[in-house]
């Protein structure tokens, strides 16, 4: 039969009981337990007080407080005051031992892994960025100011320090492994980006990632055109290249500098421009009401504004109300949170997928 003092003995972290590796502070807190109850018992019987006085006297002695006794004590009451100090001391040594061991073992650094744990499996619907360098530092600011769950996948600890210091959730690992993708939370994210400064890491994630998800929207930088096609071939969604990116940002604004304003405007604000892909099952598109826009009364009944419709290659920028969809179409619409959806809502059975473009 184990002793109450089981807790304290040195063993390795691994064989420590399940309750105490959990709960570290019960073993000192059961020892203490012990100390005042047979303390307050011992007063109890050979001073004959009530519990009140007995706990009293038990709580200045084993605290040095010492406020005076209670009572004159007798020759027996003042032994079990003797025996209530040493008790006092030796669950103090032994919590201080405990505590050092506990730090020597690595089990507050354990436990801090563990709370990380349980706080992955808890993650839905967020974004997973592989790289925190200047490009994803970037990608997972612009993530924050959107309130979207974000989770860096970084395997330099400097890198992990500062995404730590943004308020960020890290995983210190190598995310070219699947291990590393599925830990963080591949099956139910919301996209993942691949951001590592070398594109042969970029290519190793997009093919782990197309494997296990096919489904899942993956985003890869490129910094070159051949690199590009090559993730485009091993299955990601999107592939940008910082320096076209940056060209083209940089000419957009010479030429039409408002809509550059105006998309950065979105940005810091409510409104989104999302793409609502129409399903291409007739079955399911003649779920709604009706064809047209004017009937339809998106507008009026959702407060979103439809931009575009993207038909195949060609696109209609401000469609008219006599309008008709179609299946296969792709709406670009404007709006904010509560409204777009409410679009979804509208739109219901007929709606295949949603793409967020700008928020």
């Amino acid at each position: 039969m184990k002793s109450w003092w089981y807790p304290f003995k040195r063993a390795p972290l691994a064989n420590l009981p399940l309750r105490v590796l959990a709960k570290p502070w019960l073993g000192p807190i059961l020892a203490l337990a012990v100390v005042i109850l047979i303390g307050a018992l011992g007063y109890r019987l050979t001073e004959g007080w009530d519990w009140g006085d007995c706990l009293w006297m038990v709580l200045i002695t084993i605290s040095t407080i010492g406020y005076g006794e209670v009572e004159p004590l007798s020759q027996a009451g003042r032994l079990v005051t003797v025996l209530i100090i040493a008790g006092g001391v030796v669950v103090v040594q032994l919590t201080i031992q405990r505590a050092l061991r506990l730090t020597e073992s690595g089990y507050f650094r354990q436990l801090r892994e563990l709370r990380f744990r349980r706080v992955l499996r808890r993650m839905r619907d967020h974004v997973i960025v592989c790289g925190y360098g200047r490009i994803g530092q970037e990608i997972a600011s612009k993530l924050q100011l959107e309130q979207v769950p974000v989770l860096v996948v970084e395997i330099d600890p400097a890198n992990k320090q500062a995404a730590e210091e943004q308020g960020l959730n890290v995983l210190q690992a190598d995310a070219t492994l699947d291990e590393t993708l599925l830990e963080a939370g591949l099956d139910h994210c919301r996209s993942l980006v691949a951001a590592l400064p070398n594109n042969a890491a970029n290519l190793y994630v997009v093919l782990s990632a197309k494997s296990m998800q096919p489904h899942c929207r993956l985003i890869s930088r490129a910094d070159s055109e051949e690199a590009a096609v090559k993730l485009k071939l091993a299955g990601a969604s999107v592939v940008v290249s910082p320096y076209v990116a940056a060209g083209r940002t940089m000419a957009a604004t010479a030429l039409r500098p408002l809509a550059v304003d105006f998309m950065d405007l979105l940005a810091g604000s409510d409104y989104e421009i999302e793409e609502f892909q129409l399903s291409q099952d007739p079955l399911k598109f003649n779920k709604l009401s009706h064809r047209s826009l004017a009937k339809l009364q998106l507008g009026r009944r959702s407060g979103a504004m439809v931009l575009a419709i993207r038909d195949g290659s060609s696109l209609m920028a401000n469609p008219s109300s006599e309008v008709e969809l179609a299946p296969g179409q792709l709406l670009v619409v404007l709006g904010s949170k509560a409204q777009l959806i409410r679009l979804r809502e509208l739109l219901g059975e007929a709606l295949d997928t949603i793409e967020k473009m700008a928020s």
